[in-house]
């Protein structure tokens, strides 16, 4: 593949990778949604994933102003981000910490995505690409709402994922609290008994000397 000499040729690779990294969004916002266990965070995932088949389209009409045919090159980044949503999702109980991790998920790719189309639209701008400048600026603002909405999301989940923390080291700490008591009943009772035949022996050995 020859490399990009231009600025035109620059820009057309960022449309070509944003293309496949929303492609792979698409496929694994369902998976998200599903792992979710709150109904705030699963419609937050089922609602972007609506946006970025419409951000997938904008991108095929950046193509069109470009004439180029819509292809993507592979996102390895984005391929990244998605795996670490998936291992969150498969290492965490069905909780609010789970929650929080795919909440600080998703913000990462939300922050690549930001990243993302915001130097493709300046380069656009750059190339007088008004079409292509108006289309990515549209999917920004979404990106940038997203991942403002996964801020507020974050502000009671992540509470409630600490308080789940705390509940959990409480029971633990009070299920070591009674064991420790059972021990200590355990070896005073054991303690007593040791003492009893000892005091039998000694009568015992008492009593033969005196015989």
């Amino acid at each position: 593949m020859p490399k990009a000499s231009t600025l035109d040729e620059l820009f057309l690779e960022e449309i070509r990778d944003l293309y496949d990294a929303e492609k792979q969004l698409v496929k694994a916002l369902p998976r998200l949604a599903k792992a979710a266990t709150s109904e705030d965070l699963r419609a937050a995932f089922e609602e972007h994933l609506e946006q970025t088949q419409g951000q997938v389209e904008r991108l095929e009409q950046v193509f069109e102003s470009l004439g180029e045919k819509a292809r993507g090159k592979k996102c390895a980044a984005m391929a990244g981000l998605i795996q670490e949503g998936n291992d969150i999702a498969k290492e965490t109980e069905e909780s609010p910490v789970r929650d929080a991790g795919l909440i600080a998920a998703a913000q990462k790719v939300e922050h690549y995505e930001i990243s993302g189309y915001g130097s493709a639209r300046t380069h656009a701008g750059i190339l007088g690409n008004e079409e292509a400048v108006r289309l990515l600026q549209e999917t920004l603002n979404e990106e940038k709402e997203t991942d403002e909405k996964l801020n507020q999301l974050a502000q009671n989940i992540n509470l409630e994922a600490n308080e789940a923390d705390e509940e959990e080291e409480g029971e633990e700490m009070e299920k070591a609290g009674t064991s420790g008591k059972g021990s200590g009943r355990s070896s005073a009772s054991g303690g007593r008994a040791s003492s009893s035949k000892s005091t039998a022996k000694s009568r015992s050995a008492g009593g033969s000397r005196r015989s």
